[in-house]
């Protein structure tokens, strides 16, 4: 038997890989359906209201992309972990202080050209978030503290410190406000649209692209993707392992602290608790129906983005409770990480597809 080109393997490769998502799109939904018709409602209308309110018209279609932007990062955040073996949990963390970073730069800083002030604010927000990917990473690497349990305490600090600055000294000070938010961004640290397409949008596709080639066209990425696979033979390699590991928790932080500033500067206008809640944990499902490929996260986010911007209108016009979005995209993520399920049924051999590595060892240096 003639042995199958490498060509014939890559598309397979390619094929078998997009099949997982795809067929767990499919269970999701086919299950949300039988949810709806328990409770008296027609999942033909349900779903169709929910495509109208995502991309129905200019207004649906700008708020669909405004969700998509901030998963886009969350999910690059968590798909570059991945890449290096490590399982960043903290991506809600870092994006919080990317978010209420940027609003201080935002609000507090005055008179700046508007390119120059929203790079200001962006880039603010990105190296907050690295900042607090920098402690999960060092403490993996050089204690052997599991990144799964640092991250998942420091999402609690970095709430507690978000509430804390946004409901003490950089609460808004406006006599008629009584609630925990900061002050109103300046116009000139709002990121502006191209139509119906937040800039903040194009922004996330360039930087998905970059992630993209830096893991698979760089020496760098060559380095981050051996260790997540083999830490020890990256090692025995000559590679700084454990340095590789800060780095790229360090990386992670940044894009998910860009997630948090593009919500503030893009979206909201300011840093109010509980906006982005559930932003980072959306970048698991985001990383793991992509693949953990940064390519893949787009499709990924924007379905997501699409759910969360149609989720109104499928509410109010078909009479559909808002949670069943949630269980369809909890649905998602179950499929999509119980693919074993999904591999037995389209027959896929084990040969032939990319394994995601969630994590290394538990406690390995």
């Amino acid at each position: 038997m003639a042995e199958e080109s490498p060509v014939s393997n890559k598309l397979k490769r390619f094929l078998v890989n997009l099949s997982v998502p795809v067929i767990a799109i499919i269970l999701a939904l086919i299950i949300g359906a039988i949810i709806l018709l328990t409770t008296g409602v027609n999942p033909l209308k349900a779903y169709g209201a929910l495509l109208r309110g995502a991309f129905g018209s200019p207004i649906y279609f700008q708020r669909t992309l405004e969700k998509t932007t901030p998963l886009i990062f969350s999910g690059l955040a968590v798909a570059f972990a991945f890449k290096a073996g490590l399982f960043n949990i903290g991506a809600q963390g870092q994006l919080l202080l990317g978010a209420i970073i940027s609003a201080f730069l935002g609000f507090s800083i005055k008179g700046l050209p508007p390119a120059l002030h929203v790079f200001i604010a962006l880039a603010g927000g990105g190296l907050a978030g690295a900042m607090y990917g920098f402690i999960p990473g060092a403490l993996r690497s050089f204690t052997g503290a599991h990144e799964v349990i640092t991250t998942i305490m420091l999402n609690y600090v970095a709430i507690n410190i978000t509430d804390y600055l946004s409901d003490g000294p950089w609460k808004d000070p406006a006599p008629s406000n009584i609630v925990a938010r900061t002050q109103l961004i300046e116009e000139s640290a709002r990121i502006p649209f191209i139509g119906p397409v937040p800039v903040g949008f194009i922004v996330a596709i360039l930087i998905s692209v970059l992630i993209w080639f830096v893991i698979n066209r760089t020496n760098l990425g060559f380095e981050i993707r051996t260790v997540g696979l083999n830490s020890h033979a990256a090692r025995y390699a000559g590679m700084k392992s454990k340095l590789i590991m800060v780095l790229a928790m360090v990386i992670s932080g940044f894009l998910a602290g860009i997630g948090g500033a593009v919500e503030t500067q893009g979206i909201v206008y300011r840093f109010q608790p509980g906006f982005n809640t559930g932003l980072g944990f959306d970048g698991i499902t985001v990383a793991l129906l992509g693949r953990t490929n940064p390519l893949g996260v787009i499709p990924a986010a924007l379905l997501l983005g699409a759910m969360k911007g149609g989720a109104n209108v499928m509410q109010f016009d078909a009479r559909v409770a808002k949670e069943i979005i949630d269980v369809i995209q909890a649905l998602i993520l179950f499929f999509v990480t119980a693919d074993m399920i999904i591999r037995w049924m389209i027959k896929a051999r084990r040969g032939v597809e990319d394994e995601v590595t969630l994590t290394t060892s538990w406690g390995q240096k």
